[in-house]
């Protein structure tokens, strides 16, 4: 089953008296449990294609579907609650919300839904932290974590609607090299054991070695696909 289809999307946004072709004629198919990355260099269209996957921007030309839904027909209120039910986001700078602790920040979305109980919402974000290895530090704010622990957090937070895609942009960006690692492993782990489907933009060869498919990009457009890169 395929979560994500893109047929010859283009994207033009106008700067003034330029145009600029952040996408130009991309066609890609994304199975369900996937753990795919798209990667390329800076302005290579890279973030503008996982907004298309996000439901942030829709095409100037083109399809996309998401679980064979056209997101281009759907109102800016059906985006919105399709982003808050089957896309969870990883930011590479985290975006967690300082005053909140980390049961709180994974339980922030969850309370935007409306439709579950407290025992339900209790169920899922004690779940998520369980996954992701924070049972010791569910009281803490983001300022008494590392940043490997707010990355996972973060993760937690995007695992815990149950989404049928997580995005991640540039997610071991602002983490060192060891923690970007075991940061990778963990969502590899949860993508073997849920068949959760994970979309990454970046340039981190490590991101891209644990890759099951690469998918790269440049000038918005598709070049080459590989299962995998040597690093």
């Amino acid at each position: 089953m395929n979560v994500v289809e893109l047929e010859n999307v283009k994207k033009y946004y106008q700067l003034g008296q330029t145009r600029v072709e952040a996408l130009r004629g991309v066609s890609l198919s994304i199975e369900q449990g996937e753990f795919l990355t798209i990667a390329g260099p800076s302005g290579s269209g890279k973030t503008t294609m996982l907004n298309m996957f996000g439901c942030i921007d829709i095409p100037t030309e083109g399809t996309v579907r998401i679980a064979g839904t056209e997101t281009e027909k759907m109102t800016d209120k059906e985006l919105t609650r399709y982003r808050r039910t089957k896309i969870g986001f990883i930011f590479q700078s985290f975006n967690l919300i300082p005053v909140l602790n980390v049961y709180e920040n994974i339980e922030f979305p969850l309370l935007l839904q409306k439709h579950l109980s407290k025992e339900e919402r209790h169920e899922r974000v004690m779940q998520a932290i369980l996954e992701v290895g924070l049972e010791n530090r569910i009281k803490n704010k983001s300022a008494e974590l590392s940043g490997g622990q707010r990355q996972r957090v973060a993760i937690a937070r995007a695992l815990v609607g149950r989404p049928l895609i997580v995005l991640a942009d540039e997610p071991t960006a602002n983490l060192d090299s060891e923690t970007g690692k075991r940061i990778i492993e963990l969502m590899r782990t949860i993508n073997e054991n849920d068949k959760t489907t994970f979309i990454f933009s970046t340039h981190d060869a490590h991101i891209m070695k644990a890759a099951k498919r690469v998918v790269h990009i440049l000038d918005g457009q598709i070049v080459d696909e590989s299962s995998a890169v040597e690093v």
